[in-house]
């Protein structure tokens, strides 16, 4: 398993547009048959930074996802909402057991 954590911080004024293009995408990417879990999170304290959370199978399914349409929508759609360009960190699964997933 492959977990990645998406750190967004969007302008304020695409909160709302950027949470829409984002459910969207995620809708779509957990029924890819490589994606276990698609989670968006927003944060408590500050509701222009959001967390997505992207559990993958195997570590060539995250560039299986990038070649979906649906992510290439997102990707063009949330481009100019973002205040500054989204990091990221991959993680591996110590638990649950892979399977579990």
């Amino acid at each position: 398993m492959l977990i990645v954590h998406v750190h967004v911080h969007v302008k304020a004024e695409h909160v709302d547009a950027f949470a829409a293009a984002t459910l969207d995408n995620a809708r779509q990417s957990v029924q890819e048959p490589g994606i276990a879990r698609f989670d968006v999170l927003t944060s408590s304290d500050d509701p222009t930074r959001f967390v997505l959370v992207e559990v993958y199978r195997t570590a060539a399914d995250p560039a299986r996802h990038k070649e979906t349409a649906h992510y290439k929508k997102w990707r063009d759609t949330v481009e100019t909402m973002m205040a500054e360009p989204r990091s990221s960190t991959k993680l591996t699964n110590v638990f649950p057991p892979d399977a579990g997933w």
